[in-house]
């Protein structure tokens, strides 16, 4: 029997599901460290992770291994130019948690916009003691104007949620995407600077790759609008934190909400002394319904790739289908 490893604690019935097909080693703790997730890759044919980063060091110490199945739609946490050299397929889960995202991101958005963290915290140490008509004013959201960065699948999501706070939709994406889509969004496709100057609120929904790397940090802040607010649950990375947190402080911007961060767990310690921001821990995706579908459809990826039958080798959402049918090397 084909052996695999899980990386990450998931829902024990798909560990249950994988067990029909594989001998599992399941890690139900916490996050095993590099060392110790390369121990166990060593000797597997497949692999379930959930943002666990795998190197070309791991790859070649893992000779069997065929496909890491990853539980996100994000895959930065993969060495993709190793894996392309080793034909390991990696694959990952997309759509399933589109609509669950974009809400997260719509009760981001709204919450840093309209103070809600920031003056629970205020009630919370007892501070209130009387009505005040400029006690935490904040920038509308309704009929305001929504930027949107990165018009894939969330970020269309999003921009359809627009429509019922009656706002105007501008994007920027790598490419324009087609005219149909842009005309059911009621969306027009700006230049990244020129959004970051006429939107009100802007949500980062693009993947993290090296070029996108601090794709807003102090040049793009200083682009913005002091009453405009700033929303990421793309990936860590796409943000420069330090600048941001700056940016807060000095109130250049209003308000932002973050539930992805560069070297997370760890928060920039700068972020966690303005007040001005809603902070979450990767969340974005956290309804039962979608992690159960997210943790199923890797299970699918890997079943498919490492299995028998008609759709053996040939998973549902291949990240690098070009390694497909190819032996390791």
């Amino acid at each position: 029997m084909q052996k695999i490893l899980v990386a990450r604690p998931i829902f024990p019935d798909v560990i249950e599901r994988l067990k029909q097909h594989f001998e599992v080693d399941w890690n139900n703790g916490d996050a095993l460290p590099a060392d110790e997730l390369a121990r166990r890759l060593a000797d597997k044919d497949g692999a379930l992770t959930a943002g666990d980063p795998i190197n070309a060091a791991m790859l070649a110490a893992a000779p069997r291994l065929r496909v890491v199945a990853n539980m996100a739609v994000g895959y930065n946490n993969f060495d993709m130019a190793a894996f392309n050299a080793a034909n390991v397929l990696g694959t990952n889960t997309p759509d399933v948690l589109n609509e669950t995202t974009a809400d997260f991101g719509w009760a981001l958005m709204m919450a840093a916009a309209r103070r809600i963290t920031e003056s629970e915290h205020y009630l919370r140490a007892g501070k209130w003691e009387k009505w005040s008509y400029d006690m935490f004013i904040g920038p509308d959201v309704y009929g305001s104007t929504l930027g949107v960065v990165g018009m894939g699948r969330i970020g269309q999501a999003i921009a359809r949620r627009a429509q019922g706070f009656n706002m105007r939709v501008i994007y920027h994406n790598r490419s324009r995407v087609a005219p149909e889509i842009e005309s059911a969004l009621n969306a027009e496709y700006r230049t990244k600077e020129a959004l970051l100057r006429e939107a009100d609120h802007v949500v980062l929904v693009l993947p993290y790759t090296a070029e996108n790397h601090h794709t807003i940090g102090a040049a793009e802040l200083a682009l913005m609008k002091p009453t405009a607010t700033l929303t990421n649950v793309a990936r860590g990375g796409i943000v420069d934190d330090a600048a941001l947190a700056e940016a807060l402080r000095e109130r250049r911007i209003a308000a932002a909400g973050l539930d992805v961060f560069e070297g997370e767990p760890k928060v920039h310690p700068a972020l966690l002394t303005v007040p001005n921001v809603v902070l979450t821990p990767h969340i974005a995706s956290a309804s039962e319904a979608t992690r159960r579908a997210m943790a199923n459809l890797a299970a699918d990826n890997l079943i498919a790739a490492l299995g028998e039958g008609p759709r053996a080798g040939r998973p549902p959402n291949p990240i690098n289908p070009d390694v497909m049918g190819k032996a390791r090397s």
